[in-house]
């Protein structure tokens, strides 16, 4: 098994750069990257939100064997989960609300700060103080991937007046570099945990100085800004709710969301104690071969995209392939006939289908999702997702359903069924609004 672990990691990480050099420039690059002072704008911003990424990813590997580590079962550290799950969903519908009303440089200082002492508390085996860590790591991660990009999309138009356009570009090498410092994540933690032997609990304490370095950098690099600060809550929650309502197209959006992302939520716990039966292969690594997966399919995306494919039909083959991989397991977690192998490589297939999901799902919610309330709109996409993962992983913890961990990848397959006859009845939708449009242009 870690034989296979480093070899699949040796021939991904060359399938994943030998895909980006198909990915050609366009000449919207080819302009950014003529322009000095948009380039150091990039980086000014780039360099505090890569030390966060690399912050979060470090505690990606290793969250479940330190729970395992301090002698918790399996259940208790579901409840983990969960609480993280739930923090997550419930302070993320007001994070936007607080960036624009409070400022979103203090909320991404904030979110370092927060998220230190989270990893901080990963120090104490008092099954209490974890929680409270879980609970401000879901915090932290909603400021996370809120309050960052808030501040520099209107750093580049208020402040900048750089053209809209060029927004793609940084987006695009943001996520290219995530991937990249994800797959570095994984292998220094493996080094810090696994090679020198300093324990699970070493990679939540580099993370620390990496959030310092951060969040001084924000403090004495960054400008202030604001956003509507007279918006409430409440009435952007409601009209967030009204548009899902009245529109089929966003419905089908967010239930293929939610459906998607929840069965994501249950693999981000259960892939560790399946990985580690009897093998005990190195986390990190294995951990590094996911985000390398990742990036393989974000890359196959640009490339069929390049080649015409739409995205909505990605889309659909990525829950596919995410629904191939879970009914694999449900064959190789089969109680006493356990294959860690099998259900390792048909993790690899779910992660490419998530790298092919994530590019096609934003195009989409871009498509359709009016831009004045999009934020709303997510954040009622964010409910029933978290709901599902948290429903998912309490089953897990009900010890009458308990005969492996089979019973949660039915779960999952099952859910995904659901998404893709989502995405099914939302080709048609779409398919049927082409022709229409076709028709009222002929005439």
């Amino acid at each position: 098994m870690i034989a296979l672990v480093y070899f699949t990691f040796l021939v991904l990480s060359t399938l994943a750069f030998g895909l980006n050099v198909f990915i050609k420039k366009s000449k919207t690059d080819e302009q950014v990257g003529n322009n000095p002072n948009f380039v150091q704008f990039q980086h000014a911003y780039f360099l505090p939100y890569f030390l966060a990424l690399a912050a979060d990813w470090l505690q990606g590997p290793y969250l479940y064997k330190l729970y395992s580590h301090y002698g918790f079962l399996e259940s208790q550290i579901a409840i983990l989960y969960v609480c993280g799950f739930a923090a997550s969903v419930i302070f993320g519908t007001s994070t936007t609300v607080l960036a624009d009303r409070f400022g979103r440089k203090k909320l991404c200082i904030t979110f370092t700060v927060v998220y230190s002492i989270s990893c901080l508390t990963k120090l104490s085996r008092s099954y209490g103080v974890l929680i409270i860590g879980r609970i401000l790591g879901g915090m932290s991660t909603s400021l996370l991937f809120t309050a960052f990009e808030s501040w520099y999309v209107h750093e580049h138009i208020e402040c900048h007046d750089f053209p809209t356009e060029w927004l793609p570009v940084t987006f695009s090498k943001a996520t290219f570099w995530n991937g990249v410092l994800a797959v570095i994540a994984g292998l220094v933690a493996n080094l810090l945990a696994g090679f020198l032997k300093l324990g699970p609990v070493s990679p939540f304490l580099l993370a620390v100085p990496l959030l310092a370095a951060s969040g001084l950098i924000v403090t004495k690099k960054w400008q202030e800004n604001y956003g509507n600060k007279k918006m409430q809550l409440k009435k952007s929650c409601i009209d967030g709710l009204r548009h899902i309502v009245n529109s089929q197209r966003m419905l089908l959006i967010g239930a293929m969301q939610s459906l998607f992302e929840s069965v994501m939520y249950i693999f981000v716990f259960i892939w560790t104690p399946v990985v580690d039966l009897d093998y005990h292969p190195p986390l990190g690594v294995v951990f590094s071969n996911f985000m390398v997966c990742i990036m393989i399919g974000s890359f196959l995306y640009k490339i069929l995209t390049a080649n015409r494919v739409k995205p909505l039909h990605i889309l659909n083959a990525a829950i596919i392939s995410a629904l191939v991989a879970t009914v694999i397991c449900i064959g190789s977690t089969k109680s006493h006939y356990e294959q860690p192998k099998v259900s390792f490589l048909a993790f690899l297939i779910l992660e490419i289908a998530c790298g092919l999901y994530f590019p096609s799902m934003g195009f989409l919610r871009n498509e359709i999702l009016p831009e004045t309330h999009k934020v709303s709109i997510m954040n009622w996409f964010r409910v029933p997702l978290n709901m599902i993962a948290c429903i998912g992983l309490m089953i897990l913890h009900d010890e009458g359903w308990r005969k492996g961990t089979r019973h949660i990848f039915i779960l999952c397959s099952i859910l995904l069924i659901f998404a893709l006859l989502c995405g099914f009845k939302f080709s048609r939708l779409y398919k049927d609004e082409e022709v229409k449009k076709e028709v009222e242009s002929a005439a």
